[in-house]
């Protein structure tokens, strides 16, 4: 399983957002607080009321629950401007193991605490260097996709049929 890790989030859009991928790729969310939000705001339901229901979703009081709840269960991985590494270098076709994909704060990413003990698991996104960042969600979907496609998309429906409907 692939669990996204949204360390202190603060944007309710970004983070209705990415339940909403969440819950279409069968990923787990977990959200570590301090939220900066309600999750009952209807900000971040708005962007993923239809798909809430199917949301696998853990709230964590504070990072160290967080990392009691993660250890022994797979591998960690620190998504952050500030690391050499680019997802793509990293094999995440081990379906069997558990991954954690960690993002932090829209304004100030992941706490250097956090990472700074394992610089071999930080992973980034290649961009231009006079960019501060991609949008939170758009990260997550970036790095999600490219673990499910490596994954050969585990139990995703290839290729399901068109309803007319476009959300």
């Amino acid at each position: 399983m692939i669990h996204i890790v949204l360390v202190e989030p603060e944007i309710p859009q970004n983070t209705g957002n990415i339940s909403r991928t969440c819950a279409t790729t069968g990923c787990a969310l977990h959200l570590v607080k301090p939220l900066g939000f309600s999750i009952d705001e209807k900000a971040v339901r708005r962007a993923g009321l239809d798909y809430w229901q199917y949301l696998n979703l853990t709230v964590h009081e504070n990072y160290e629950e967080f990392a009691a709840f993660a250890e022994g269960r797979g591998k960690i991985y620190y998504c952050t401007t500030k690391a050499q590494k680019v997802y793509s270098e990293v094999d995440f076709s081990d379906d069997q193991q558990e991954i954690f994909l960690l993002f932090g704060r829209e304004t100030k990413g992941l706490p250097e605490r956090i990472m700074k003990p394992y610089p071999e698991r930080c992973i980034r996104i290649p961009m231009i260097d006079e960019a501060r960042s991609l949008n939170l969600s758009n990260a997550v979907a970036i790095i999600a996709y490219e673990a499910l496609r490596q994954q050969d998309f585990g139990a995703l429906k290839r290729g399901g049929q068109f309803t007319g409907r476009i959300d």
